[in-house]
C-alpha cells in the first residue's frame, strides 16, 4: 500500500460519517466537533471537485478518484494530531471506494485495500431522509434510494460498526451524542465496537449492559431475612365462611370495575421434558437396557414416567400414531416400545413436546376431550374474572409461538364463552428485548458463541413488571400457565374471588383515607386510627421516631406509605416446593417489610439466615391479585416501586460451558418490593403446577 494511503495509529475514536451526498455529513460532523470541542475531518474532495469546476467546468472523473483518496488520507491524519478524544470524518475512503464503483464500475485495487483496512470505531450510516441541496460538483437526486442501499450493503459486506442516523439536524445531533458517549464508555470497558453495535441493534439500553457488567463484577447483596412470615405473623388466616364472605363481597364489587387476568406464558417446555430429552442423548438401546441405565443414572423421573405411561392425556395420541409408523409396534420388546414413544414424543418431525409452549400441550383429560392449560384459563377467566358479563385475559408469550396459542384460543373460545354467556377477550405482549442480559464467564469477561457474535438470554420473569405496566385495568389475577388443575374449579373460583375481595375491601380504605388527606379532612385525631390501619391491615412498620414527627411530616409520610400499587398473594403450606417464599426483610436503610424471597436471594453460607430459611412455614404459588390504580383511577408506574438491587445472577451454560447471566428482580419478587401486601393463607388445592411431565400424573391432574 502507498505511504500516503496509510492511517496514523491512534486512541483517539475515530467516528466516520459515511452514506450518499447530501445526506447531513457535513453539518454533523461539524455539530459533533463543536458539541466536543475536538476536529472534524473535511471532505477533501469537495474543494478539490470544486476547484477544477471553476477553472474549466469539468466535473469529476473516474481519474480524480486516487488524488482525492490521498489527499483525504493526508488531510485525517494531520486532524489527527490536533484531536482530543474524538475525531469526526466527513468522509473516508471507503465513501471514495463506493462511489468509484457506483459511477465508474471501477476502483483502483491500491484505493480498494486500503479503503478496507481504514479503522474507524463506528461509522455512522446517514440517511436519505433529508432533502437534497443541489451545488455545483452534486449530482441530480434521482436514485438516492439506490444509492443509499449500495452503502449500507457495504458496511455489511466488509463486516464494518455501523448505525443508521436519521431525523432533522437536532435529532441527529442528539442521538449521535447519547451513542457515542455510549460507546466511550464500552471502549473503556474493553469492549469492542462490533459489540457495542451488536447490543444496539438487539434493543438493550447501553446503561442496562454497565450496570451488568458492574453487578457481574461486584455481585448482588443478598437479602437480610428477619423471620419467616407465618400466620397470624404477616400471613392472613382465614375459615372457609371467610373466604365465602370476601368472594360475596368480590360479586357486589366487580361490576364496577374492569378486571384482567394475567398469565405469564412465554417460553418453550423443554424443562418439562428435560430428563426425557438427557435420556435420548445418553441412551444406546442397542447396548443396554432402559432398567440398566435407570439403575445407571439413578433417574427416578424416567422410572416414573415409564411406570405411569398410559395415564398421561397425550398417550393414545402417541400410541396410534406408532403403530402407524411401525406396522409390528405391538410385537415389539417392552423396551423398543418405551424407547420409541419418548423418541416419538419429543421427535421435531411428530409431536415435539419440548419445543412448544407449555400452554399448548395435553394437560387433562375428559370424558369428552383432553384439555390444554389455554382451555382451562379461559375456563378460570369466566368463573372469576369477568365483569359486566366480558372476561379479559392476558398472555405474555414468545413471539414464535403467538400462532400457537391463537389456534388454540379458536378452537376453545366458543364452547366456553357461550354456555357462561361471557365474551373473551385475550390479549397478547411480548417479553421486551431490551431487558435481555449478556453473559460473562468466571472471570467476567463477555461470552460469544462459536460464530463470535454475543449471546443473549431473557431476563426473567421481572422484566414482565413492563408488560404489566402497559395494561389498563382495576383488578388484575396473576397466575402462571402450567398451574391449573382438573375439575373442582368451584372451589378454585372461590379463593381467587376471596382474594379479590380481600384486595378491594384494602383499596376502598387505602383510596379513602387518601382522598381525605388531599381534601384536607384529617386532624391529628385521626393518625392513631390509620397507623393502626397500616400495621395490623397493611404489616407495615412505622419507624421508632414517627410520633416525634410534626403532624405535616406524619401526614406526608402516611401518604407516601399509602400512595402504592397493593397486591394480595395467596400462600400455601410449605411441601417442599423449589421456587419463593414469604419473609420479614429488613432492606438496607433498616426497614422491615413482607417481601416474596427466593432462595438464590439467601445466603445459604450464613447460619442464621439458612435456619430462618429452614423456619418457614408457607410457599409461594404465584397466585396474585393486584391493584394498579391509585385513588384518582390513575395508573401507577409500576416501574417505579422496584427494587432495582433484588436481581439475580444464575449460572446457565453456553455451548456446553458454564456462563452467568443476569435476572432482573422478579416479578412478585423485587418487581413488586415496594407495593402495599398482603399475604393469605389459601390450601394446596390452588397450587398444583406442571413442572415436568411426570406432575400429570398427581392426582389433581387425574380423571375423577
Amino acid at each position: 500500500m502507498e505511504k500516503d494511503l496509510r492511517q496514523q495509529k491512534t486512541t483517539i475514536i475515530k467516528i466516520a460519517l459515511f452514506g450518499p451526498e447530501s445526506t447531513g455529513k457535513t453539518t454533523l460532523a461539524k455539530q459533533l466537533a463543536d458539541y466536543y470541542e475536538t476536529e472534524w475531518v473535511p471532505e477533501f474532495a469537495r474543494d478539490y471537485l470544486q476547484e477544477k469546476w471553476e477553472e474549466n467546468q469539468h466535473i469529476c472523473t473516474a481519474d480524480d478518484m486516487m488524488p482525492i483518496a490521498y489527499g483525504q488520507a493526508t488531510l485525517e491524519n494531520q486532524k489527527l494530531l490536533l484531536a482530543k478524544k474524538y475525531l469526526f470524518c466527513d468522509t473516508n475512503l471507503m465513501v471514495t471506494k463506493v462511489f468509484s464503483e457506483v459511477y465508474y464500475g471501477f476502483c483502483d485495487p491500491i484505493l480498494n485495500k486500503a479503503a478496507l483496512e481504514h479503522d474507524y470505531d463506528l461509522f455512522f450510516l446517514t440517511d436519505i431522509d433529508v432533502p437534497w441541496e443541489k451545488d455545483d460538483i452534486r449530482d441530480t437526486p434521482e436514485g438516492r434510494e439506490t444509492v443509499f442501499s449500495v452503502f449500507k450493503q457495504t458496511l455489511i459486506d466488509t463486516n464494518k460498526p455501523f448505525i443508521t442516523l436519521s431525523g432533522d439536524k437536532k435529532s441527529r445531533l442528539a442521538k449521535a451524542t447519547m451513542i457515542i458517549n455510549a460507546l466511550s464508555a464500552f471502549k473503556e470497558k474493553g469492549l469492542s465496537s462490533e459489540d457495542f453495535v451488536e447490543i444496539y441493534n438487539h434493543g438493550i439500553p447501553f446503561e442496562n449492559i454497565l450496570k451488568q457488567l458492574k453487578i457481574f463484577k461486584k455481585g448482588i447483596a443478598k437479602s437480610n431475612l428477619i423471620s419467616p412470615a407465618t400466620v397470624n405473623n404477616g400471613i392472613l388466616s382465614l375459615s372457609e365462611t371467610d373466604f365465602a364472605e370476601k368472594a360475596s363481597f368480590f360479586d357486589q364489587q366487580k361490576e364496577k370495575l374492569k378486571i384482567k387476568k394475567f398469565v405469564p406464558a412465554s417460553g418453550a417446555a423443554t424443562r418439562m421434558f428435560k430428563f426425557l430429552s438427557a435420556f435420548l442423548n445418553d441412551f444406546d438401546i442397542e447396548k443396554e437396557t432402559i432398567n440398566a441405565y435407570i439403575n445407571r443414572k439413578k433417574d427416578k423421573e424416567l422410572a416414573i414416567f415409564i411406570i405411569g405411561m398410559d395415564k398421561f392425556p397425550f398417550f393414545e395420541a402417541v400410541h396410534e400414531k406408532l403403530k402407524e409408523i411401525y406396522p409390528d409396534f405391538e410385537n415389539l420388546e417392552r423396551d423398543y416400545k418405551n424407547y420409541y414413544f419418548i423418541k416419538l414424543l419429543l421427535s421435531q418431525d411428530y409431536f415435539n413436546f419440548a419445543n412448544k409452549p407449555k400452554a399448548v400441550l395435553p394437560f387433562h383429560l375428559y370424558k369428552t376431550h383432553i384439555a390444554n392449560p389455554i382451555e382451562e384459563h379461559l375456563n378460570e377467566c369466566v368463573h372469576y374474572a369477568t365483569s359486566k358479563s366480558v372476561s379479559n385475559l392476558h398472555f405474555t408469550v414468545s413471539e414464535i409461538h403467538q400462532d400457537l396459542f391463537e389456534k388454540a384460543v379458536d378452537e376453545v373460545r366458543e364452547k366456553i364463552e357461550k354456555p357462561s354467556g361471557t365474551k373473551i377477550n385475550i390479549g397478547y405482549s411480548y417479553q421486551n428485548k431490551s431487558t435481555d442480559s449478556i453473559n460473562v464467564d468466571a472471570k467476567n469477561k463477555i461470552v460469544r458463541n462459536a460464530d463470535g457474535n454475543l449471546i443473549f438470554r431473557p431476563g426473567g420473569h421481572g422484566a414482565l413488571i413492563e408488560n404489566l405496566n402497559n395494561l389498563d385495568s382495576d383488578i388484575i389475577f396473576i397466575k402462571n400457565i402450567d398451574n391449573v388443575i382438573q375439575n373442582h374449579i368451584e372451589q378454585i373460583t372461590l379463593y381467587k374471588k376471596a382474594l379479590g375481595g380481600i384486595l378491594i375491601a384494602v383499596q376502598q380504605k387505602v383510596f379513602g383515607y387518601l382522598d381525605a388527606i388531599e381534601k384536607n379532612q384529617i386532624n391529628e385525631n385521626n393518625i392513631p386510627v390509620i397507623v393502626d390501619f397500616l400495621v395490623q391491615k397493611l404489616n407495615i412498620k412505622m419507624t421508632k421516631d414517627f410520633n416525634k414527627f410534626t403532624f405535616e411530616n406524619k401526614i406526608a409520610k402516611i401518604k407516601d406509605l399509602l400512595d402504592r400499587p397493593i397486591r394480595v398473594c395467596g400462600m400455601v403450606k410449605n411441601e417442599g416446593e423449589p421456587g419463593g417464599g414469604p419473609f420479614w426483610v429488613m432492606n438496607e436503610k433498616g426497614e422491615t417489610s413482607l417481601q416474596i424471597v427466593e432462595t438464590s436471594q439467601v445466603d445459604l453460607a450464613n447460619k442464621k439466615q439458612l435456619e430462618i430459611l429452614e423456619d418457614a412455614t408457607h410457599f409461594n404459588p404465584v397466585d396474585l391479585v393486584c391493584g394498579i390504580k391509585n385513588y384518582k383511577g390513575e395508573k401507577f408506574d409500576l416501574k417505579q416501586f422496584v427494587d432495582q438491587k433484588s436481581g439475580f445472577i444464575v449460572e446457565k451454560s453456553v455451548e456446553g460451558k458454564p456462563v452467568k447471566s443476569y435476572e432482573l428482580p422478579g416479578l412478585w419478587n423485587g418487581s413488586m418490593a415496594n407495593w402495599l401486601t398482603v399475604f393469605v393463607a389459601v390450601p394446596l388445592i390452588t397450587f398444583n403446577p406442571v413442572k415436568t411431565v411426570n406432575d400429570l400424573l398427581k392426582p389433581a391432574h387425574q380423571p375423577q
